[in-house]
């Protein structure tokens, strides 16, 4: 077959060295030596031909390949189509020619013959072609990634015009991409790229393009398809769900489920399965194509079991401890012990509940405006003041009100119930109308409920006054009014402050320069005793006789008046002085302070009283005159009356003289005062040791009286008020 080959071939190009030669006889020729015709493109010009007079040029009939021309004039034309690869599949060679054979005669009947090889050029005009173009596989959901599905064989392409072909892998199934794809560009091979999950799809559909032309190729591309049709089977992959269950983020291959909850009495034996929140253990296997068996076991527990078959949990003995029990059940499939899953039942042990909960009304009427907040009360029905409040009662407690009890709506979501069951909008109503709903209370341990109806008729608000507000319109009302006390207490707290920084110094200072001690001449330990003796006496005397004459105060004179007004009686005698007082004075140098006595009133009365001009009634003093000669001494009393034993004289002093002398007393006492300072606590202690004040303790502060006992010396003056 090959030597066969290589002859054919040298025998071609011996007619291609002939032909060029030939390619001309005398009396005819050619324009074009070397033709070249597409393939299946007919009719068809080869060449032009020129014949001289008294010539003729033909197609020799021996020519194999004459069949296909024609001489049209001074054409040469192909007039019949001629397929590239035919041409190249009989004659087994890449380059297809044709061969003709051309004679010219002349007038003389002498003849020349010249050949001509036409080359047929290859065109594209052939698409590729699938051996299968309809293609079915069946995949594992647990197929591993990168494994292949469709082999290479049975998805390559062929093309007549034995052009390189390109492959594209697209899907038809929205959310499916990114699936399968195809080992390369020209290799079709198609394989597993992500893992698959059947509840996301289950099938899909894949076509498989061939092009015998690149995809960006601005040259004519002729292409096939195929179609691939993927269905997935689904395989064992998860372990068993407990129901109820959430999504995990909108995940369909995990479930989350809620732990479940019952209730038993205490002391209390049940062969009832427990009636168990949000609803009976029950679990089943996701894989739901494949279905397989559950069984039902409790971890480590003797008090409740489960039944394997149906998951219903029941007691095996008496409860006698309140305290709660949480179980561990576990769920799994028979045919795999290794897909299993795990819930838990917290039991709670609570005291018997004989009678259900109950609402004493079985239809609640209420009222609300249109337009109002989210979160406003539904009132009771013709008395627009009132919440609407709903009320189940329960005869197990003796007030009938169980803590326990939980209000909700079923049929209604513009309304919400609190705990205390008070009825709420939920949203805000646009327009009037009438809803019933139907509320239920419910004990959380007992699980028992009861129902009654609310009807609740939306109405428009008609006036101003009509408006209803809400709970968070109240809070900002009162949040308000709490900023704005709270505001007024800084304020008011601020003008204490600084009102005691203002008057705070001046009132110290007047306390202080009334208070001073004030010096006297000194006195002796016989005269303190006697002047202590005389003034106790004269007390006794004012006390014994305030209390004789009490029902003539109203008589006394306007001078005894305005003493008693100013002064007020002490509960107890002002000045005691004691043995061992005695025993101290006697100890004491003859330069001493005279006994002083001091009655504060306030002064801001007595600056009333100056601004508003009026006089005081009688201020006056009793004080005796002052002997040289011999050692007398000088006493006060609170009384008109005077005690003759005393043997002085006694003048009345008035209020303007002793007004006088008592601010000019004053200004002098605050020097003497601020010098008694510097001297040092000794000299202050001793120049106050024989000082004694009092004041009455129910009273408003009296005014200060101030008596000084002289000395003996005839050169001395009285001493200051």
């Amino acid at each position: 077959m090959a030597i066969s080959h290589w002859l054919l071939m040298s025998a071609l190009f011996l007619l291609l060295l002939l032909a060029q030669v030939s390619a001309q006889a005398p009396g005819c020729s050619l324009d074009n030596n070397k033709p070249s015709v597409p393939e299946n493109k007919c009719p068809y010009v080869v060449t032009t031909i020129h014949v001289q007079p008294g010539f003729t040029l033909t197609i020799d009939s021996s020519s194999s390949d004459g069949q296909f021309f024609t001489i049209e004039g001074t054409e040469l034309q192909l007039t019949k189509c001629v397929d590239y690869e035919w041409v190249s599949l009989f004659f087994m060679q890449e380059d297809t020619v044709l061969l003709l054979y051309l004679i010219c005669k002349d007038a003389a009947s002498q003849s020349n013959s010249f050949v001509i090889l036409v080359t047929v050029l290859n065109e594209n005009d052939n698409s590729p072609v699938f051996a299968q173009p309809n293609l079915t596989r069946d995949v594992p959901e647990d197929t591993k990634v990168d494994t292949a599905i469709v082999a290479r064989e049975d998805v390559t392409a062929s093309d007549a015009d034995l052009d390189t072909i390109d492959y594209e892998l697209t899907t038809t199934v929205q959310d499916t991409d990114g699936y399968f794809a195809i080992r390369g560009v020209n290799n079709p091979e198609i394989y597993l790229q992500k893992a698959l999950d059947y509840d996301k799809f289950n099938s899909t559909t894949l076509l498989l393009y061939a092009r015998d032309r690149p995809v960006n190729s601005p040259d004519p591309t002729n292409t096939a398809t195929a179609t691939i049709t993927i269905t997935i089977r689904q395989s064992d992959t998860r372990a068993p769900w407990f129901l109820p269950c959430i999504l995990l983020h909108n995940d369909t291959s995990v479930c989350i489920s809620s732990p479940y909850s019952g209730r038993v009495n205490i002391s209390e034996m049940s062969r009832d399965p427990l009636v168990l929140e949000p609803g009976p253990i029950y679990a089943v296997d996701p894989d739901y194509t494949i279905s397989d068996r559950i069984v039902y076991s409790i971890v480590g527990d003797q008090v409740f079991s489960v039944d394997a078959d149906t998951g219903n949990l029941t007691m095996n003995k008496t409860v006698t401890s309140p305290d709660s029990f949480l179980l561990q059940v576990m769920a799994t499939q028979i045919s795999n012990i290794r897909k299993y899953s795990v819930a838990t039942v917290e039991i709670k042990v609570i005291n018997k509940s004989n009678f259900p909960p109950y609402f004493e009304k079985e239809v609640y009427s209420g009222t609300v405006f249109v337009g109002l907040p989210q979160r406003s009360f539904v009132y009771q029905a013709g008395d627009p003041s009132t919440p609407l409040m709903i009320t189940a009662m329960d005869q197990d407690f003796s007030d009938k009100v169980n803590p326990n009890i939980k209000y909700y709506l079923k049929n209604s979501t513009d309304f919400i119930a609190t705990r205390d069951g008070l009825i709420l909008t939920n949203v805000v109503l646009e327009s009037p109308g009438t809803v019933t709903i139907q509320a239920v209370g419910k004990d959380v341990l007992s699980l028992q409920e009861a129902s009654t109806i609310i009807v609740v008729e939306i109405i428009l608000a008609t006036a101003p006054s009509d408006k209803m507000y809400s709970a968070q319109d109240m809070a900002v009302l009162g949040g308000t009014l709490a900023a704005l006390l709270l505001i007024a207490l800084v304020i008011l707290g601020v003008l204490i402050w600084k009102s005691c920084r203002w008057y705070g110094k001046p009132f110290k200072h007047l306390m202080k320069k009334k208070a001073g001690p004030a010096r006297s001449p000194d006195l002796s330990a016989e005269h303190i005793a006697q002047l202590s003796k005389e003034f106790s006496r004269g007390y006794k005397y004012y006390q014994e006789d305030e209390l004789s004459d009490g029902s003539n105060k109203q008589h006394e004179t306007s001078e005894t008046s305005s003493v008693q007004a100013e002064t007020p009686v002490p509960e107890q005698p002002a000045l005691a002085l004691h043995s061992s007082r005695a025993e101290e004075t006697e100890s004491l140098p003859k330069g001493s302070i005279a006994p002083t006595v001091i009655f504060d009133q306030e002064e801001k009365e007595e600056e009333k009283e100056e601004e508003a001009g009026q006089e005081k009634e009688v201020k006056s003093i009793l004080k005796t005159d002052r002997h040289v000669a011999d050692d007398g001494y000088k006493a006060v009393w609170f009384k008109t009356d005077v005690d003759p034993e005393a043997g002085e004289r006694v003048e009345v002093i008035e209020d303007s003289a002793a007004a006088d002398d008592d601010e000019d007393d004053s200004d002098q006492d605050l020097q003497k005062n601020e010098e008694e300072e510097e001297e040092g606590s000794d000299t202050d202690s001793h120049h106050r040791g024989l000082g004694v004040s009092f004041a009455s303790e129910s009273s408003s502060p009296p005014a200060v009286v101030t008596v000084n006992l002289p000395h003996t010396d005839a050169g001395t003056d009285d001493s200051e008020l």
